[in-house]
């Protein structure tokens, strides 16, 4: 059976509580199959893969170093080998430890720093993508964009993902030192006591303009990722909307990283009166769509979504489906472009494979992968900004909103 339907960035380490790296995407990993993953095995009986036992036997026998040629790293490296020669960032080989401890769960309770990491698929660097609010990354100054050189001395060069999570999560009230290289390239030591996380998704918050002052007719909600708890938590921030009066919406997933996708359909057509959310097109060209139920909570309220190049997955479907059915317009800057559907294996060593088995176009018809959605109203992405949320993408959609409910007023 498979397991684990993801819309998301990348993957979510309980502990570092970093992101789903998948279904439709990244950090936390969500059962929305409703089976057990099956099981995989490789094949070795074939001529290419007679070869790599050869080598292997030539390493032991002649390598230099020969404590160096372990059954462990040879293994890991051929797995590492087969994955890194498909060139696809999304399909991750998860250790048998690192999923052990939870890797790939979504939602609960976690111990560690409580943020979203990724690998730039670039330099190969480990980045923070988002601190959690009230995270102990956050209280320690950790910020978006971050790149982790080294984890309590130790360099994190040639590290995957996994290596940073097995490295940097830990029990509640120890603490981990990450040297960390902020945007503006300083390099500093950032000493962190980790927590027990709780998983945060949605965020009802009042609208400031630039004089900060309260636009009172404006809300604001912050969805951070998409989890079990995001569908009855963005219930609750509507229902805040429709009884606070609200004329308008400013809907921010500038720093979500994806999540599960029944999740991010259920809170698309919350917003949509029935109608396509993206179509699943997997490796044989099949369609599969994803329709949305009449008889949302917001169908009529205007909205304006903030988005930028931490929007990935799962906040990319939601705002290319109400951009495409006319129901909102995008402000900020160019998203991510994660446009594929990815899947949890389980391994027959206890580990297992999050592995890429589909793309999704959103209801025009548009392949995000690796381009992104671009934005209506282009507005730079700031460190500053990402940080305290206040800033000209913010002040560019309360503009945009004004100027639609004037409009409508007349």
């Amino acid at each position: 059976m498979w397991k684990t339907i993801k819309l998301s960035l990348a993957l979510t380490f309980v502990t570092l509580v970093v992101a789903f790296g998948g279904a439709l995407g990244f950090a936390l990993g969500e059962d929305t199959g409703g089976g057990s993953a099956g099981s995989a095995t490789v094949p070795n009986s074939s001529d290419e893969f007679g070869l790599l036992d050869e080598i292997a036997d030539i390493l032991r026998e002649d390598f230099v170093n020969p404590d160096a040629v372990t059954d462990q790293a040879l293994q890991q490296g051929s797995i590492q080998g087969i994955i890194d020669e498909l060139g696809d960032p999304h399909t991750v080989y998860i250790t048998p430890e690192s999923y052990q401890n939870g890797t790939d769960l979504i939602g609960g309770t976690f111990e560690g720093i409580g943020a979203t990491v990724d690998q730039d698929p670039v330099t190969g660097e480990i980045m923070i993508v988002a601190p959690f609010h009230g995270s102990p990354a956050e209280a320690a100054g950790i910020l978006p964009g971050d790149a982790i050189l080294a984890v309590d001395g130790e360099s994190t060069e040639g590290w995957s993902v996994q290596d940073a999570v097995s490295q940097i999560r830990g029990p509640d009230g120890s603490t981990v030192t990450l040297t960390v290289r902020h945007a503006d390239r300083e390099t500093e030591d950032v000493a962190i006591k980790r927590g027990t996380i709780v998983v945060p998704t949605v965020f009802f918050d009042e609208v400031l303009d630039e004089d900060g002052e309260v636009v009172p007719e404006l809300a604001y909600i912050e969805i951070q990722q998409f989890t079990e708890r995001t569908v009855g938590d963005m219930r609750e921030a509507l229902k805040q909307v429709e009884d606070g009066g609200y004329s308008g919406l400013i809907l921010d997933l500038r720093l979500n990283p994806g999540g599960g996708l029944d999740a991010t359909v259920s809170v698309t057509e919350m917003f949509i009166d029935g109608g396509l959310v993206l179509t699943q097109v997997d490796r044989d060209g099949v369609e599969i769509p994803f329709e949305a139920h009449s008889g949302g909570e917001a169908t009529e309220i205007p909205i304006v979504i903030l988005v930028g190049p931490n929007s990935a997955s799962g906040s990319e479907v939601l705002a290319g489906a109400l951009r495409d059915h006319g129901r909102a317009q995008l402000v900020g800057d160019q998203t991510f472009g994660k446009g594929s559907v990815n899947q949890l294996r389980d391994l027959s060593n206890g580990g297992a494979l999050y592995v890429t088995i589909a793309r999704w176009l959103t209801p025009n018809g548009d392949l995000i992968e690796g381009v992104g959605l671009t934005p209506d109203v282009q507005v730079d992405t700031t460190t500053e900004e990402l940080q305290s949320g206040f800033g000209p993408q913010l002040y560019a959609a309360i503009d945009l909103l004004e100027q639609q409910l004037a409009a409508a007023a007349q």
